[in-house]
């Protein structure tokens, strides 16, 4: 605390003053009660002048230095006159080394004088550019709010026109059943019909609940050859592979990979089973891993019909789907799954037919891509 409050007081600019004028007198007093005699001593005592007439430039710029100048002259003006008949050559010295001192003095406040002047430009520049940014960020806030509230708005808007369809057809099929003139075989098929859409809105919501509230992974060293070995297992007796064959490129050994191995199951077999339902018949798919730095890059390829360029944007869209019963939830809540992972998930056209979904993970978890 006293260390606090002496810093405090050394940079108050009076203090400074005063000092600066307190060593001027009492150089001036030295001057006068050294002896005319003692040569050497008046000229280290005239040397020392040097020190507060610069102190003085650099503390209170080229008017501090003059005004410097004038008070130590008032001072010494004594002592040179009295030594002007005595030792007119010490006197001389004195008179010539004051305005040499004090010329260096004036030359060093003149640059601190500008060295000022720009410190302050650049701190007011610098206090713009602060509150530019916090504008900026502060637009950049409204901004992502007003995002999420569009978005918001549009995926309710697209949930409800998903289940607006099968509530229809489950309306009409109940309406149907309650007036009571329907065949037996109408009457199964309006069953049918509530069955297959409650099964379907129930998928729906399941996967909606999936997408907006995703579970945490629950992360842990995993052979990534392992889960791909079972995922081609689980794809391998889908009905969607029907007539399509399966193929395996992998080097050797693949490194392990710390993440969730079901999720990481969920999200290739998402893709497998997308590029197979794509795939004409007879077709094939890829499913492909390599080593790439400090990631692992897996691909899917298939030869299908692709998807248009107008719509390349809104491949990992919620709800966007080009299946007849899509939920188009799949590859939404894949890329949210990639997302948590750190690892960045892309599809892109084939140069001949067909898509190409590409899954980078980070081999380090602390370092995501």
């Amino acid at each position: 605390m006293i260390g606090l409050l002496m810093a405090r007081f050394l940079r108050d600019q009076r203090f400074q003053a005063a000092a600066i004028g307190f060593s001027i007198v009492i150089l001036g007093a030295l001057s006068w009660y050294i002896p005319l005699g003692k040569v050497e001593a008046h000229n280290f005592v005239h040397h020392l002048h040097f020190l507060p007439l610069m102190a003085a430039g650099m503390v209170f710029g080229w008017r501090g230095a003059l005004y410097c100048v004038v008070f130590t002259a008032l001072v010494d003006s004594a002592h040179i006159w009295r030594s002007w008949y005595v030792a007119r050559l010490e006197a001389s010295d004195q008179v010539l080394e004051v305005s040499i001192f004090g010329m260096a003095g004036l030359i060093a406040g003149f640059l601190s004088d500008r060295e000022r002047k720009q410190r302050a430009k650049l701190e007011q520049a610098t206090r713009e550019l602060e509150e530019v940014y916090q504008e900026l960020q502060r637009n950049v806030e409204r901004l992502r709010k007003s995002e999420r509230l569009y978005a918001a708005g549009q995926l309710s808007a697209r949930l409800a026109h998903e289940i607006r369809n099968p509530l229809a057809s489950i309306s009409g099929a109940a309406g149907i059943l309650k007036r009571g003139h329907a065949s037996q075989a109408n009457v199964d098929d309006c069953l049918e019909i509530i069955e297959k859409e409650s099964n379907r809105l129930n998928k729906l919501l399941t996967n909606f609940l999936h997408f907006a509230r995703p579970r945490a992974p629950k992360f842990q060293p995993t052979d990534l050859a392992t889960v791909l070995d079972s995922v081609m297992s689980l794809t391998a007796h889908d009905s969607a592979m029907k007539d399509v064959e399966l193929y395996s490129d992998r080097p050797s050994h693949l490194p392990e990979v710390e993440c969730d191995p079901e999720q990481l199951k969920q999200v290739l077999l998402n893709l497998l089973i997308n590029a197979a339902q794509a795939s004409e018949r007879p077709g094939a798919v890829w499913l492909a891993a390599s080593i790439a730095g400090d990631r692992v890059s897996v691909t899917v390829r298939d030869q299908g019909c692709g998807i248009s360029a107008e719509n390349e944007d809104r491949i990992f869209d919620p709800f966007f789907t080009t299946k007849e019963n899509g939920t188009g939830l799949g590859l939404a809540i894949a890329s949210t799954i990639v997302g948590q992972h750190g690892g960045l998930l892309t599809a892109r056209q084939n140069a001949d037919r067909g898509m190409t979904f590409q899954l980078d993970l980070p081999r380090d978890r602390s370092r995501p891509l």
